[in-house]
């Protein structure tokens, strides 16, 4: 067997499997959305994405090591000027190092194309909790039934119904909401669905969950208000009573 070819075969095929799972993991959702949508691509979740993406990896440094191993001469050779004088900072070295430093200082300080390619990652997101939604706390789909109607403030028995109704298989309320999901084929943000009308509403009509749910940071204030149910106009004009200057615009973490 020849050593260096089969290192050079390694090192090409984890690339194009490399290049394959960031590209994947770019577009994934959120983990609280991946976890609560049961979000799967080519039969693989999040998690299992992750995992693949670890491994070929570990995988593309140990050839890439091996690869240096055995080209070593030839890397010398180009860090050798025209006077085969051993030097690093090579007209090469310097090009390949400035371009380096070019994208690692650029995504820092958010310039483009670096932004660019980060806002277009965080809209594709973005649009993902859009179509899956987002769960009402982090890792809900973990409670056991009994945990997620007390936290949601949804009457037990009417959510037993309701499920039921549904044709939803449910042995007892100590089961998780992903339990539940997984011996139906269904995902927990779909059982929240079902027993969502089982919400029990507080005296003044106005029906909150202690838990704020995840990602109201990346909200305005506007998209906060209508998903509370609150009037934005109402509430920019009392919180100008205040002193406040925000719009409908601004940032629910300002």
């Amino acid at each position: 067997m020849n050593m260096r070819k089969i290192t050079s075969m390694t090192l090409l095929t984890s690339l194009v499997f490399l290049l394959f799972n960031s590209v994947v993991l770019y577009i994934v959702p959120e983990g609280r959305i991946a976890h609560w949508a049961h979000w799967i691509l080519l039969g693989l979740t999040k998690e299992e994405w992750a995992e693949q993406h670890l491994t070929v990896g570990v995988l593309f440094l140990i050839a890439g090591f091996f690869h240096i191993y055995y080209n070593w001469p030839a890397i010398i050779a180009y860090m050798k000027n025209k006077t085969k004088e051993l030097k690093v900072f090579t007209p090469s070295f310097s090009i390949g190092l400035l371009v380096t430093l070019v994208v690692t200082v650029g995504t820092y300080f958010h310039i483009p194309p670096m932004s660019t390619l980060v806002e277009i990652g965080s809209a594709i997101k973005d649009s993902s909790t859009k179509k899956y939604g987002t769960p009402p706390y982090g890792r809900a789909e973990l409670s056991t039934l009994k945990e997620f109607v007390q936290k949601e403030r949804l009457d037990q028995e009417k959510s037993i119904d309701l499920l039921k109704a549904a044709g939803i298989q449910v042995e007892n309320t100590g089961e998780s909401l992903k339990e539940i999901a997984a011996r139906n084929k269904l995902s927990p943000q779909q059982v929240y669905e079902i027993i969502k009308p089982a919400k029990i509403e507080k005296s003044d009509g106005v029906s909150l969950s202690e838990n704020p749910q995840p990602g109201f940071g990346k909200k305005n204030l506007a998209e906060t208000c209508m998903e509370l149910g609150l009037d934005p106009t109402a509430i920019v004009m009392g919180l100008k009573k205040w002193g406040s200057q925000l719009s409908p615009d601004c940032r629910s973490r300002i």
